[in-house]
């Protein structure tokens, strides 16, 4: 079964885990590695022939247009990741409205091609902010890939589909691919154990993905998401000062592993696109 292959497209900096010590208008001050960095990553892909969907932050597209040409070139798909990578359920709908028309517009600009695929920054549609899918539909897209379906601090959606399903909005339908979690039973209760990539890539040996990820395709006859950040291949990324214990754990923990797990993975593992995964399979109706 084909799996979705996804990358954040965004800089050491500009992580949630540090905006209380990176401000915005600080963001130009600080040496850009993503573009190398993203670079490295087509290689990789191009090393395993295969192709994944690139969400790419509007602010790093403007400033560094050639990572858009390079992904679009080597045949992978560019989808959206907002453009100032600020939360959505603390921007409020019009400033959600303007932050994507701003950079899915630039984006087509540069590809060339329709952008119908968003990832909210840091999984930021939670149930607070649910009216985000209306204006996602309102705006063009097709499809979303922003709902975590477990508890966490900052994003989640603790009991939400886990699987990719069509969710019915004010203004229409949306394809939702939920991040992916493998129910694991803990103490006598039901707990769904992250295993889509980022952070818990970093944190969890590769093969304990890998059968996750085969559990649910043959198991529960459903697709996954893997996802990561260029800057978690960049072990050697400038040090942001300041930042406490728990931010600099979720940020820089095993970033020299990252790029060798990948590989195994991807050896294991049949990944394409997410529109593609999204296309091959038979969607349901949410609950």
């Amino acid at each position: 079964m084909l799996n979705a292959l996804t990358v954040d497209v965004e800089d050491y900096f500009q992580v949630t885990a540090f905006e209380r010590h990176v401000r915005r208008d600080q963001w130009d001050q600080y040496p850009l590695r993503v573009n190398d960095n993203t670079l490295r990553v087509l290689d990789l892909f191009d090393e395993y022939g295969v192709k994944a969907t690139f969400f790419i932050l509007g602010w790093v597209a403007k400033r560094v247009p050639n990572i858009v040409y390079r992904i679009a070139e080597r045949g992978h798909e560019i989808a959206c990741h907002g453009y100032g990578h600020e939360l959505v359920y603390a921007i409020g709908p019009d400033r959600f409205r303007k932050d994507i028309v701003r950079s899915k517009s630039l984006l087509e600009d540069l590809c060339g091609a329709p952008v119908i695929g968003y990832r909210a920054p840091s999984y930021s549609i939670t149930r607070q902010s649910l009216w985000a899918l209306d204006i996602l539909v309102d705006e063009g897209f097709s499809y979303d890939s922003s709902i975590f379906p477990i508890v966490h601090d900052i994003y989640g959606v603790p009991d939400a589909e886990r699987f990719p399903h069509v969710r019915q909005t004010g203004a229409g339908p949306i394809r939702e691919f939920p991040l992916t979690t493998l129910p694991i039973g803990w103490l006598g209760k039901e707990f769904r154990l992250p295993i889509a990539g980022g952070g818990y890539l970093r944190l969890l040996p590769w093969w304990l993905l890998s059968k996750g990820i085969g559990r649910i395709n043959e198991v529960e006859g459903m697709p996954s998401v893997l996802y990561f950040h260029p800057w978690e291949i960049d072990p050697d990324q400038p040090r942001i000062n300041g930042a406490g214990f728990k931010s600099r754990f979720r940020h820089y923990t095993n970033l020299h592993r990252t790029e060798v797990k990948l590989r195994h993975l991807m050896q294991a593992t049949k990944f394409t696109t997410m529109g593609r995964v999204l296309d091959s399979v038979k969607l349901r109706a949410a609950q």
